[in-house]
């Protein structure tokens, strides 16, 4: 299966169908994962019709490729997807940290430069 490049997904939902055959998988395998994983709800319309938006779409292909590339259990994937999910918590807490320290030193340098300043005259 080729990766999906988010770029590609221009619509705003697609079928459950269209989702399939991104995919090469049965509609009822993403109805099947769609009920398996919380990651992956899908808008429904009156009718009941799945309406997957490009955000699914990359849910589910982490899916796919942990399940069939990977080839992780179900509790294996789910568990790898919380894994996953904790990481990123821990990374952006990272660059936000990262981000306020930076700010720290840009006014400290200012606040040195400006008493060099006074300092010289």
């Amino acid at each position: 299966m080729a990766k999906i490049d988010p770029t590609q997904l221009s619509k705003r939902y697609y079928s459950i169908g269209e989702v399939a055959e991104m995919f090469g998988l049965s509609t009822s395998l993403v109805r099947f994962w769609e009920n398996e994983f919380d990651e992956i709800k899908p808008h429904k319309n009156s009718k009941g019709d799945r309406r997957f938006t490009p955000e699914n779409i990359l849910q589910i292909e982490l899916v796919y490729h942990l399940v069939k590339e990977r080839g992780f259990t179900l509790n294996g994937a789910k568990q790898e997807i919380l894994r996953l999910k904790a990481l990123e918590k821990k990374r952006k807490k990272a660059l936000k940290d990262l981000a306020e320290l930076r700010d720290f030193l840009v006014r400290m340098k200012e606040q040195l430069s400006k008493e060099s300043a006074q300092n010289a005259d």
